[in-house]
């Protein structure tokens, strides 16, 4: 099947919410041989669309453009104000509304969710976007059930990405459901992607936590919690580790993270139990202890709260050892 990918851009629009899916869909035309994704950045006019990098691309005038029942419209974000700008647009929201009744699959990267949930095409489904926005989308659009920890969610024909790098994750999940798993690792391998994210997978990384607070005062206490994740981690024991009162260490967590100690610690805990999952044949109890869950249900239960997937479905789709002794 042939199908038209309609990136849809305006001016300060974010490069890698528009490349990014443009490479997926480009690469797999490559690699099958034949012309599977025709992929079209489009906006308002055409002409060309300064990016946020100050790089300009050439855009078709999408006020020309009919969408067909067989065509991908993704909405790039931008910058706050470019993005409210084309929210308010008339023109732009009137014809995605219309495209989303006819395309068969419609959807945003990043902060695009505000153009896209502004035609009332994410009114009572499940949605992501970044997680700083997540709080002002879900205020702007009660209708919409804002998911802020999937990468990116499908609800239907409506898909939606987190953030920038994201919409390759998406991209690369829509070209598995067309032409299968190969294609898209093969294509992923090309990318030279660390790995394929499924769209539950938290935006939260402890890797990311590392590096941001690299050269914050909670960064050794975030090294000595992943040292010590076995072990009984009440808020009191992480306060005095880190040096501070309890009321700091709340106020410091919630500034730097927007996390209670509580969730930190939760957080830091499935990221280490993620990884024994994927990479080890040890049992879910071993790992429930290892990790401090101290029980499986434990475990299972902080894994649907942050990923929304049990442990034994996560080890099912990541493992890259043998099957886990019982």
């Amino acid at each position: 099947m042939h199908r038209r990918v309609l990136l849809v851009a305006y001016p300060d629009v974010d490069g890698l919410d528009l490349f990014g899916p443009a490479e997926v869909f480009s690469e797999a035309v490559l690699r099958l041989g034949e012309p599977a994704y025709d992929v079209v950045v489009a906006a308002l006019g055409g002409g060309l669309i300064a990016l946020t990098s100050g790089v300009s691309v050439a855009a078709a005038d999408l006020a020309s453009i009919r969408p067909r029942p067989t065509d991908i419209v993704l909405v790039a974000g931008g910058s706050d104000t470019a993005t409210d700008a084309a929210a308010a647009d008339r023109t732009l929201v009137a014809w995605l509304a219309r495209a989303a009744r006819t395309v068969a699959r419609i959807g945003s990267v990043c902060d695009g969710a505000f153009i896209v949930a502004s035609a009332g095409i994410l009114d009572g489904r499940r949605a992501a976007t970044h997680w700083s926005s997540c709080e002002r989308l879900a205020r702007l659009h009660p209708k919409v059930r804002v998911d802020s920890e999937a990468i990116f969610v499908r609800d239907g024909r409506v898909w939606t990405a987190a953030g920038v790098s994201t919409g390759i994750d998406m991209a690369l999940a829509m070209v598995e459901e067309d032409h299968g798993r190969k294609l898209a690792d093969a294509v992923a391998a090309h990318l030279v992607l660390f790995s394929r994210r499924p769209g539950f997978q938290s935006q939260f990384s402890e890797e990311l936590v590392a590096q941001t607070l690299a050269s914050d005062p909670l960064a050794p206490v975030i090294s000595w919690l992943r040292a010590n994740l076995g072990a009984r981690l009440d808020v009191d024991t992480v306060a005095r580790k880190a040096g501070m009162s309890v009321r700091s260490l709340h106020r410091s967590c919630l500034q730097a993270l927007d996390l209670s100690p509580a969730k930190l610690v939760e957080k830091l805990r499935v990221e280490q139990a993620r990884a024994l999952l994927a990479t080890t044949q040890l049992g879910t109890k071993v790992i429930a202890v290892r990790c401090g869950f101290a029980s499986t249900p434990r475990m299972s239960r902080a894994f649907q709260r942050s990923l929304g997937v049990t442990p034994g479905a996560y080890r099912l789709m990541f493992s890259r050892a043998s099957s886990p002794a019982s």
